[in-house]
């Protein structure tokens, strides 16, 4: 099975930045596209950013772009979130994901970390 594990997550001030990391436990890293999503308790889970297999292809919400890059390095076997400007409504649960379909924010994931806690507040 595919595992992942996401690292980098902590209390930062508004307008800081922080790297989110997540590791994928998975040969065939190549064949899966991988994004972040986030989610605060009481609400609905969001999409952030996604990036295609070849890291060709990246997606981001409207509410983080220009804000947010995702990258991603298969040697490595891993999947970064590179987070700037962060506003206190970036603050939640941000989830790294897996999928062999096309990689959508509304489209399905079916392989997930347990998150890691990003706080944005002074």
């Amino acid at each position: 099975q595919l595992q992942l594990v996401e690292s980098g997550g902590g209390l930062v001030q508004p307008g800081g930045s922080l790297r989110l990391s997540c590791a994928a436990s998975v040969l065939t890293v190549e064949y899966y596209g991988l994004g972040w999503f986030r989610q605060v308790p009481g609400k609905e889970r969001e999409g952030v950013a996604c990036i295609s297999s070849t890291g060709r292809t990246t997606t981001y919400a409207d509410s983080v772009k220009g804000r947010f890059t995702i990258s991603r390095d298969n040697a490595a076997y891993m999947v970064y979130l590179q987070m700037s400007s962060l506003k206190p409504e970036d603050t939640g649960v941000y989830y790294c994901a897996a999928t062999l379909g096309p990689p959508t924010l509304q489209g399905s994931w079916n392989y997930w970390g347990q998150g890691t806690q990003v706080t944005v507040s002074s």
